[in-house]
């Protein structure tokens, strides 16, 4: 009798000792973001939580709840403008702070230390939203021969060694790829 074939999860195995501060902070996040953002932020929360949760030794078991579901958003947020009037949608950094009770303070401190302890930085395309991916020059900037070139532009064989070598979040005309 052959095996039913294996879905692969969209819940990531997280540590049974950081699942307890894990299922708060998620469940913190993903009703922030399904009250004021979009679907795409609570997964990206989501994502980025389960990353947290998987460092050894996992940070978020230390701390407040709400102070790492706040930092989880306003960290997203950073990377994808959500302070920018010009996004949609919109939301001040500090009104993330505000809405989980950390002072602002406290709310800058800890997303930087997230923001160096992942090394993410601003148009990083690991924490960037599906939905800005494309439009997102700084995504796609890769240098080649000391110049930098926009990778969506190049031979595919070139785009392919980027997207192997994980310097762009996939091959253009392959949208799949980035959802794996």
């Amino acid at each position: 009798m052959a095996r039913p074939e294996r879905q692969p999860s969209k819940e990531p195995t997280i540590p049974a000792a950081a699942r307890p501060a894990y299922d708060a902070i998620v469940g913190l996040t993903d009703a922030f973001c399904r009250e004021h953002l979009t679907e795409e932020y609570e997964a990206m929360c989501r994502r980025l939580a389960g990353v947290l949760a998987r460092k050894r030794p996992s940070p978020l078991v230390g701390g407040k709840p709400e102070t790492w579901a706040c930092e989880i958003v306003r960290t997203i947020g950073w990377v994808n403008y959500l302070d920018d009037r010009g996004s949609e949608p919109h939301l001040k950094l500090t009104a993330i702070d505000r809405a989980f009770g950390v002072a602002e303070s406290t709310g800058q401190g800890k997303s930087k230390a997230i923001r160096t302890m992942l090394k993410i930085r601003q148009f990083d395309h690991h924490w960037t939203l599906p939905s800005r991916m494309e439009d997102s020059p700084m995504v796609w900037m890769i240098e080649v021969n000391g110049f930098a070139l926009d990778a969506r532009r190049l031979r595919r064989e070139i785009q392919e060694e980027a997207f192997r070598k994980g310097l762009i979040p996939y091959i253009p005309g392959e949208r799949s790829d980035a959802e794996e």
